[in-house]
């Protein structure tokens, strides 16, 4: 199935169908868009497949578009298309009779072609095709035929089963694998009265309290018959947000089951969006690594976290940063840090990379033990010295500490070792790595006392066009 947007415009000038078109395909990414002149060609092409979109003109050479919506809305296969009618001339007749013919939006068109785009773009926001997993809940076979396939002949996935009790089971295997319901279901729609002890109700009850999922993180549609007043106001006091009654109407159901996960769609975004936000605000916005705020805040969890044994502290300080800064300027020393910053994120994946301060950083490595520690900071060396970042030549002093040799130690204090490992690093000739082990300061054996190390001459030697 593709997963391009495709949208018809209508309208009996070709200048227009052109200028929509072309504006459409530039605003709406990943869009598919077909021109048609007139209504019966739209109708034509509804028979051929599957579209998200229908804008038309208000008067077409063999129909006006509320004409058109009409006949689009008795269709099987394209009942809920969005349509929207662009015109620069809607009368009242528009207003009056626009809802009845089952007209989504209306758009002005003497505000400009170029807001057209956006307003489209928009729209599909707003008015996405149904996309969504639901775990539907029905013993009456008749009934669970019918709305598993109106569901699925809208583009849902549906995992049906007969009781409370089977439900339950499938969210807990869930949960035990991925350890989250709802990554894996976007909603729950349950009849009332089930087969076996556990009424919907019961699982209602599961999801909001066991479960502690709210409304808009799993949305709950309550099946129930058209006289149980009584029992859709206890589904509503347990936590269902929509119920539909018996005998279910098609359309009616597609309508609430829209408006559901349209709600845990934009609970979905929002909750992207704060989580974005949140790594915005404690990741460094030059180096890309982690924040020190966010190594104060969490530092001390990570290195006391009994999964994370050993840890080991990693400082890391760029050799004569200074001088870079004072004879080729702050700019190219903001490149430098930038591609040590995306080297530490490549190279530590597994590790908390943090800018510690200037050109200062520090990694906390879980899980590892001395060999692995060694080399690790042994090769870090090596690749910075081979990086040349803004086609400078630089090097990076390391020390090293671990939990395994200081257990129990603070935050504070355990950086601190590491700290007084590179302190000894850069007195002993820089581009160097010391481990601070329970006697002091030792050079790593990895150390080659021949290696050659930078003069302050050779580090500024830089290439100028």
């Amino acid at each position: 199935m593709s997963d391009k947007t495709r949208i018809i415009v209508v309208d009996g000038s070709a200048v227009s169908r052109a200028i929509l078109t072309r504006i459409l395909q530039d605003e709406v990414a990943n869009s598919e868009v077909e021109m048609c002149a007139t209504g019966e060609e739209v109708l034509a092409l509804l028979q051929q497949g599957k579209y998200d979109l229908i804008s038309t003109a208000l008067m077409l050479p063999d129909m006006d578009g509320l004409e058109l919506s009409r006949k689009v809305r008795q269709s099987r296969s394209h009942s809920y298309i969005p349509i929207i009618v662009v015109s620069g001339d809607a009368d009242s007749r528009l207003l009056r009779e626009g809802f009845e013919a089952g007209v989504t939006d209306y758009f002005d068109k003497s505000q400009g072609y170029k807001v057209f785009g956006s307003f489209v773009r928009s729209f599909i926001q707003r008015h996405s095709g149904l996309m969504g997993h639901i775990l539907f809940v029905e013993d009456s076979a008749t009934a669970a035929a019918m709305v598993q396939k109106t569901l699925e002949r809208q583009g849902l996935k549906v995992t049906h089963v007969t009781a409370a009790e089977d439900a339950l089971a499938l969210m807990d295997k869930v949960l035990a694998a991925r350890g989250c319901l709802t990554d894996e279901y976007d909603m729950v729609i349950t009849d009332f009265y089930l087969v076996g002890e556990l009424t919907g109700g019961d699982l209602l009850y599961a999801i909001r309290a066991k479960m502690h999922l709210s409304q808009q993180e799993m949305p709950v549609l309550v099946l129930t018959s058209t006289e149980d007043q009584h029992t859709q106001v206890e589904a509503f006091h347990a936590g269902a947000n929509d119920f539909v009654t018996k005998p279910i109407i098609e359309e009616v159901l597609i309508a609430r089951v829209r408006s559901l996960l349209l709600i845990k769609h934009q609970y979905n975004a929002l909750k992207n969006q704060a989580e974005a936000m949140r790594w915005i605000a404690v990741t460094d916005s030059l180096t890309g690594v982690r924040s020190k705020r966010y190594l104060v805040d969490n530092g001390e969890t990570y290195i006391n976290d009994p999964s994370h044994q050993p840890v080991w502290a990693m400082l890391i300080d760029i050799d004569h940063f200074k001088l870079i800064n004072d004879t080729l300027g702050h700019i190219t020393g903001d490149h430098v840090l930038a591609e040590l910053g995306t080297t530490l994120n490549e190279t530590f994946p597994d590790g908390m990379v943090v800018r510690f301060g200037g050109e200062e950083f520090c990694v906390l490595m879980p899980n590892t033990d001395t060999e692995q520690a060694l080399e690790r900071a042994e090769l870090l060396r090596q690749q910075v010295q081979a990086l040349r970042p803004a086609d400078v030549n630089i090097t990076v002093s390391i020390g090293l500490a671990s939990t395994m040799d200081h257990p129990g130690e603070t935050l504070t204090r355990f950086l601190g070792l590491a700290d007084k490992a590179l302190y000894r690093s850069k007195e002993s000739g820089r581009n160097r790595v010391h481990l601070f082990l329970p006697q002091g300061p030792t050079p790593s054996p990895l150390d080659n006392p021949s290696l050659e190390m930078n003069t302050p001459e050779e580090l500024t030697r830089h290439s100028r066009l």
